[in-house]
């Protein structure tokens, strides 16, 4: 049995939204592999004591934790620190593994991430598959992160040259493929491939409001009788927050009208901040809920919020559309046009969108949605669960990494067995994957 080591920072029990789908792709994937994972220690486990390196067991997955201490998100310094301290310690542990057939990098921390894979392959002789959740620093640029042009230069450099070098790459987007061939100039592309990310279909299911859980989560936060709009996932730097909060003051006396923020984050602290000064006493701050939870808060909600910062088409995917379109919601999107998450709203007729930086449209939009009769608003959310059901299931993504591995894993032994050494594809990289059979411009599966 073929052994994989995932170097993935975040993993079971950490409730970062990446952990969550390694965590579920690594428990299918036990049954035909030997996986080792190397992740960060998280919460209080991180501070409790433990030696640098700590071997725990999920099923049959074997787990080695990285004692790091916890990162301080509001600070640049302390995200530095921890980024680095993560790349050193994760690498020593990858260099300790025995008979490593494949290593599965992710694009977490940001350029790090990757360079464990190229290093890793490198020495120890295995083959790498990359998995790019977000393009850096791309994103860092968006948000203006560092002022330094040339520090920008620099990673992108390193990055590209860990595409280059590996294997196979995993993108979540198809706007995300436009990204590395304008990277790479269309040369010494790699092999790769599109593969959504998911949310479970089966677990989050369309509940009506009439729903014992959900009636009981909208009574508990004063929810009921009023137009609930809802954010709900990572409060981080992407997401101009703050400005979207300011362009709907003038609803601030509007009791029909609630907005509703679940999760923590950088920015939480900000948006708590400017709606105390502003006196919107129609927004709600709730902390992230449990995951077995999350079908009933999804449900609460009459609109979700899924949005991005101008500059993120092509970089990263918001993965709550996933939660929201498999809870049978409506989308209002802050979102570029082309970009992946807009392209499903547009596919699937499930919301409206707004592009980045238009506050107008914004409120305008969010006023319009409010006014709609309940059963234009279900209408939507069912278009969106439809679409999901057809085209971005769990397990349809799930195997599609298996069959990527399966390519990756004959393709270097075949050449092992012919002393051929490894070859590098020199074309394109686009059409079908000749690995996989995936169409490598296109999401996986086709709908």
């Amino acid at each position: 049995m073929k052994k994989l080591v995932f170097v993935i920072n975040y993993f079971y029990p950490d409730v970062a939204s990446t952990g969550q789908l390694m965590t579920e792709l690594c428990r299918e994937l036990q049954r035909d592999y030997r996986i080792t994972v190397i992740a960060a220690a998280s919460g209080d486990a991180a501070n409790s004591g433990m030696p640098q390196f700590q071997e725990e067991w999920l099923e049959q997955i074997r787990i080695v934790r990285l004692r790091l201490a916890e990162p301080n998100k509001r600070s640049k310094w302390s995200r530095l620190r921890y980024i680095f301290g993560y790349f050193a310690l994760a690498l020593v542990a990858l260099l300790r593994e025995r008979d490593t057939d494949l290593v599965f990098t992710i694009s977490t921390p940001p350029i790090l991430g990757g360079l464990i894979g190229s290093i890793g392959k490198r020495i120890k002789g295995c083959a790498h598959l990359y998995n790019i959740q977000d393009f850096n620093p791309e994103q860092a640029e968006a948000i203006g992160y560092a002022r330094s042009k040339r520090i920008y230069d620099i990673a992108r450099r390193i990055d590209n040259l860990t595409c280059r070098h590996a294997d196979h790459v995993v993108l979540v987007g198809r706007d995300m493929r436009d990204t590395l061939v304008r990277r790479l100039k269309g040369r010494r592309m790699p092999e790769h491939s599109v593969i959504p990310n998911w949310t479970d279909e089966q677990d989050i299911v369309p509940l009506p409001r009439e729903h014992p859980e959900v009636r009981r989560f909208r009574e508990a936060h004063g929810m009921n009788g009023k137009f609930v709009v809802m954010y709900s996932g990572n409060i981080g730097l992407y997401y101009d927050l703050e400005n979207l909060l300011k362009a709907v003051e003038p609803y601030r006396e509007r009791t029909d009208l609630l907005f509703v923020f679940i999760g923590d984050g950088a920015v939480k602290p900000a948006l708590q901040r400017l709606a105390r000064e502003r006196g919107l006493n129609n927004v709600r701050f709730l902390p992230f809920q449990p995951k077995s939870a999350l079908k009933y808060t999804l449900g609460a909600a009459d609109v979700h919020l899924v949005v991005s910062q101008s500059g993120i088409k092509g970089v990263s995917v918001p993965s709550k559309i996933y939660g929201v379109l498999a809870a049978g919601r409506p989308v209002l999107g802050v979102l570029e046009h082309g970009s992946e998450a807009e392209r499903i709203v547009a596919e699937s007729g499930c919301g409206y969108v707004v592009e980045p930086g238009d506050y107008s449209a914004f409120a305008r939009t969010l006023a319009e949605m409010s006014e709609l009769p309940s059963a234009r608003l279900d209408e939507m959310g069912g278009q969106g669960r439809e679409y999901l059901e057809k085209r971005l299931r769990k397990q349809d993504s799930i195997a599609s990494y298996g069959r990527v591995l399966d390519g990756v894993l004959n393709q270097k032994r075949g050449f092992q067995d012919e002393s051929f050494g490894h070859r590098r594809d020199q074309g394109q990289g686009g059409g079908i994957d000749p690995i996989s059979g995936i169409a490598a411009d296109s999401s996986v599966p086709p709908g």
